[in-house]
């Protein structure tokens, strides 16, 4: 299976959802870097399952276990990076039936024809969003990388199903915006969105289904130039490790599909001078132009799609029967992803962005 990412870091991830242990291994994290181990636990926990009324009720610790690539005081040391999480709380036997009965919206027919009858799908296998959780611990670490650099990441709810959070400001997204959301842990804007975001997802859970929605990103402090033309462009770097998120069906930078409605002189960004540096008035591009940042805010959405695990009876077939049938889901699962899946989003980010950014110390 193809799990590797990354130019300067080659991020491989390995393991099941069921599996004794999940885990990744990384080269070319910068040597002699160190990370703070309690802000990192504390990214990890945003993600873990069973915090939270919204979350699966599978509860993970998400504890990290270095067993090389970091010496004392939590300093990278060059060598293979190499971290895993021990899976504890499995109920596999929920997933006895899907070996002949796969999940509508899951990988689970895709993968039964291509890998065959021995394919692992329990809790979705190597298909899972479990595999999100060591993709936070290289991607926590990288935020603190980049933080070091003047470089912050943060991302929010901006809807469920349709409920909408307030929109980043594209031109004046900043750190203080960035405090104000560290603080929710229902990550929004406005708390009231955020309050009735939450009563359309128990809503959804009461009824035995589920809801989707989008996340907003946004990167500040990012110079200009960072960045290729073409396959190494900045939105294809961060698309192709966002769409490695499962659940992810959408991406958009800047004002995305909108900019389609508009003349060039309503979508153009146009220049000026403020204190010595060169801004846009507007920021439709996100922040990027020809692959490179602009200097401006980089600012991206991905669209979440609902969790395919519901509880309501649903179509499906019998593989071995060649038979229609109906199937009933069993297992824990999340009535909403989104709420999960933002410091996700952040960590894929980091590592897209650091990657990047090492391109240039290259050169």
């Amino acid at each position: 299976m193809a799990t590797i990412y990354g130019n300067n870091l080659k991020i491989s991830i390995y393991g099941g959802s069921h599996d004794p242990e999940i885990g990744v291994i990384t080269e070319g994290l910068p040597k002699n870097e160190s990370f703070d181990m309690e802000k990192l636990l504390a990214f990890m926990k945003r993600r873990a399952p069973g915090n939270a009324k919204y979350a699966t009720a599978r509860k993970e610790a998400d504890l990290p276990i270095f067993v090389s690539g970091v010496g004392k005081n939590h300093t990278l040391d060059g060598d293979t990076f190499k971290a895993i999480i021990r899976n504890s709380n499995m109920h596999s036997s929920d997933y006895s039936n899907l070996v002949d009965v796969p999940r509508p919206s899951h990988a689970d027919f895709p993968a039964r024809v291509k890998f065959g009858e021995g394919v692992d799908l329990r809790g979705g296998g190597h298909f899972s969003g479990r595999l999100t959780a060591p993709m936070c611990i290289v991607g926590g670490i990288c935020l603190q990388i980049l933080e070091k650099m003047g470089i912050k990441i943060a991302a929010h709810i901006y809807s469920v199903k349709d409920e909408k959070d307030e929109a980043f400001d594209p031109c004046l997204v900043n750190s203080e915006v960035f405090d104000k959301l560290a603080e929710r842990e229902f990550p929004t804007l406005s708390p009231e969105a955020g309050e009735k975001m939450q009563e359309t997802i128990e809503a959804a859970r009461l009824e035995g289904d589920s809801v989707g929605g989008i996340i907003e990103c946004a990167v500040i402090g990012l110079p200009v130039g960072v960045g290729e033309h073409m396959f190494a462009g900045l939105e294809g770097k961060i698309s192709a490790i966002a769409f490695s998120v499962p659940a992810v069906k959408a991406i958009e930078f800047g004002n995305g599909f909108e900019c389609t409605r508009l003349f060039g002189s309503e979508n153009n960004d146009p220049y000026y001078v403020d204190g010595g540096k060169i801004k846009t008035r507007t920021n439709n591009c996100g922040g990027i132009l020809g692959g490179m940042s602009n200097g401006m805010p980089l600012v991206f959405r991905v669209g979440i799609k609902p969790t395919p695990s519901i509880a309501k009876e649903q179509d499906s077939v019998s593989l071995s029967r060649l038979e229609n049938t109906k199937l009933v889901i069993k297992g824990r699962h999340d009535p909403c992803i989104v709420p999960r899946a933002v410091p996700v989003i952040e960590a894929a980010s980091a590592i897209a962005i650091l990657d990047a950014i090492l391109d240039q110390k290259k050169d």
